[in-house]
């Protein structure tokens, strides 16, 4: 099987480290030449695409895929890639699957409450209406193609060398206490199987919720990494009194419980990592968080 993938960022680089064997060839874009060789060095065949410009043989890679996979985010209103390539991702004769990346913001606040992939998107920040728009315009694709096209909507990402373990390790770790507030998270591992899984029985125009099974208020993440680490976990601080970029507050406008029963029943995952403290735990393990000085 033929993988191409718009975007090869830090959860898809996860992916294809752990699936790497179910592929025959695996391409995909990035940014600059420099990341073009760092891929190429990893056996992957990597071409430029900078959401405008881009390198001639990607509609070649796109007509050679049987499946592709996009995880580069929208560009104000537009989507790159449909913006650039629609045409050939229509007419590639051998694609039977497409995936889209997308977030959980896309349902915005619903205070607490438990949302599921029936819950009507209500997106509260321009970030999130772009991304809305972008999946409506990526199933409209797969309604018309003859190829499967999924949704991958993710919770808050963590894996290696990305976790409250390197935060607390690194001195960066926040304890930011806003009443009420709760949050998914998904390991990149557990992405991964979710993907692979589709992959493997793919399902038309579908929307998959990919989070834990347990959502929880950020403090309590912080807190645990820090028991973990046998450390004193940094001190609360509210989220009003918070120095925070604008990018950072945005994320706690939603509140919110994600169910992730679709990806069990219909694609029979199994969590590895059901909730944040299996993940650190194992992360802990692999050597994260330990490896600094204090």
């Amino acid at each position: 099987m033929n993988l191409f993938v718009f975007g090869l960022g830090y959860s898809v680089r996860q992916f294809i480290g752990l699936y790497r064997d179910r592929f025959t060839a695996i391409g995909g874009t990035v940014r600059s030449p420099e990341k073009v060789r760092a891929m190429a060095a990893d056996g992957i065949q990597a071409c430029r695409f900078d959401g405008a410009g881009f390198d001639p043989v990607i509609p070649d890679r796109i007509a050679r895929a049987d499946a592709l996979l996009v995880s580069i985010p929208p560009l104000g209103e537009t989507d790159p890639v449909l913006e650039q390539f629609s045409h050939a991702i229509a007419a590639a004769a051998n694609l039977r699957w497409v995936g889209y990346l997308s977030t959980v913001g896309v349902y915005g606040n619903a205070d607490g409450a438990w949302v599921d992939e029936s819950t009507a998107p209500n997106p509260a920040t321009i970030r999130s209406r772009h991304r809305i728009a972008a999946e409506e315009q990526w199933l409209s694709l797969g309604e018309r193609a003859p190829f499967a096209v999924q949704v991958f909507r993710l919770a808050g990402i963590y894996g290696p060398g990305r976790n409250a373990l390197v935060k607390i390790a690194d001195g960066s770790a926040k304890r930011i206490v806003k009443k009420g507030q709760v949050f998914n998270r998904i390991h990149t591992a557990d992405i991964a199987q979710v993907l692979m899984a589709s992959i493997e029985r793919p399902h038309r125009n579908a929307v998959y919720n990919v989070a834990d099974d347990e959502p929880g208020p950020p403090q309590d993440v912080i807190a645990y990494a820090a028991q973990l680490l046998g450390r004193d976990p940094p001190p609360e601080v509210a989220f009003e009194d918070a120095d925070q970029t604008p990018m950072a507050r945005s994320f706690y406008s939603d509140n919110k419980r994600v169910r992730n029963t679709r990806i069990k029943t219909e694609l029979g995952v199994a969590l590895r990592y059901p909730t944040y403290r299996e993940g650190l735990q194992a992360l802990l393990r692999a050597g994260d968080g330990i490896t600094r000085e204090r």
